[in-house]
């Protein structure tokens, strides 16, 4: 028997597009939530119309199935008076609301906070921006790449002689949206203590800012000194030689915090001795991660790697997806989860990244078509 979920019996209203607060509704429908997409009538999320490649299943994405899966869809026009006023009355019966609009969109349709709680006192109201809601960046668009620009983690990645390098996937959407469900699971605790609900917010630039914590407090705390990049193999601004990347002779191998007096011994270098002073770490790294590398790209990754693990050296392979998700680490997680389609197709993705009483959390329903629960929610909550 399946282990009941934590979320069992809460009733989410999801108001947004694209990722950021759709991915947040797609945890809680994970733990359990009944999840409610308000689409408007006919199109529907904006976000049903973005393909990241040429694959799609019936003219749906295979992101929109993947980042929409086990919610409900209730199609509703926010400008009508007859579909705002039924919304209203599912929102005065519901839990949380999830909105992702610019700043005074929704309050401008009449769903300011103030007027969601005063009609439903106990409600969780979480809302998530590109850059908050006060400041000069509030009327920009709040788009992935636009916040990674804007915070300093495009500048931050890459070797000093590359251009900025954003990261290769929509990681300030991602990190908002377990943002924003963190906020919620807390303001559902308070809830059930005091009765009361309340407001939670977060933005893009703030979660990308978050994530940045461990950097960003050296870079407060150090003089505001910009950190500087290694001018090749690097990974990490402020950690010394050897951390970082090296070419092979057939692929590519990472190397974390080890001596680098020891790592020289072990690769049978000249010297290591002469690098005994951890200081030079920092002050020559470039010099010796260039002569690190050197001596890597002599053998293969799976030779060094031979060498390097039995001493608990931390190193690792580098592996591309169609490498990782052959390998037996991957197949022992049991990531994968398929979600069938109409006409018998089906669309590969992941699940849920954590276990709940040891039972992995997967949601094999599909993302619905626009409107598709109307009548059901209709009849259930008694609109």
């Amino acid at each position: 028997m399946k282990t009941k979920r934590p979320l069992n019996g809460l009733v989410v209203l999801e108001f947004a597009q694209f990722l950021s607060g759709p991915f947040c509704g797609l945890r809680l429908a994970d733990l359990g939530a009944r999840v409610i997409k308000i689409e408007r009538t006919g199109s529907g999320d904006l976000g049903r119309g973005i393909h990241l490649s040429e694959t799609a299943e019936d003219g749906v994405n295979t992101l929109f199935q993947a980042i929409n899966r086990n919610k409900e869809s209730f199609a509703a026009n926010l400008k009508d008076p007859a579909d705002k006023e039924t919304v209203s009355r599912l929102i005065e019966k519901a839990d949380v609301v999830i909105q992702n609009f610019r700043p005074g969109v929704f309050d401008r349709l009449g769903f300011s906070y103030e007027a969601v709680s005063a009609a439903n006192p106990g409600i969780v109201y979480a809302s998530v921006t590109g850059f908050g809601s006060e400041g000069p960046w509030v009327g920009l668009p709040g788009q992935d790449l636009l916040a990674q620009s804007r915070s300093g983690i495009m500048w931050l990645t890459g070797s000093s002689k590359q251009p900025p390098q954003p990261v290769g996937l929509a990681l300030a959407d991602m990190l908002a949206g377990h943002n924003l469900t963190e906020a919620i699971l807390a303001a559902l605790v308070q809830r059930g203590i005091t009765g009361q609900g309340a407001r939670v917010d977060t933005s893009l630039l703030e979660s990308l800012l978050d994530f940045q914590f461990e950097v960003l407090t050296t870079h407060l705390n150090d003089g505001r000194r910009q950190p500087v990049r290694s001018a090749a193999y690097g990974a990490h601004s402020y950690l010394p030689a050897p951390y970082g990347v090296y070419p092979t002779s057939d692929s590519h191998i990472a190397i974390a915090m080890t001596p680098v007096d020891h790592l020289m011994r072990l690769l049978e270098m000249e010297t290591p001795e002469a690098f005994s002073d951890p200081a030079l770490a920092f002050s020559d790294r470039d010099a010796i991660n260039s002569r690190i590398a050197d001596r890597l790209k002599q053998r293969t990754t799976q030779a060094w790697l031979d060498v390097l693990q039995p001493h608990d050296v931390w190193c690792s392979e580098v592996l591309n997806w169609n490498d990782l998700l052959a390998s037996d680490g991957f197949k022992a997680l049991d990531m994968l989860q398929t979600l069938s389609l109409p006409d018998n197709r089906s669309v590969l993705t992941t699940r849920a990244p954590f276990r709940f009483q040891g039972e992995t959390l997967t949601s094999e329903q599909p993302a619905p078509s626009v409107g598709e629960h109307n009548r059901q929610i209709a009849i259930d909550f008694g609109l």
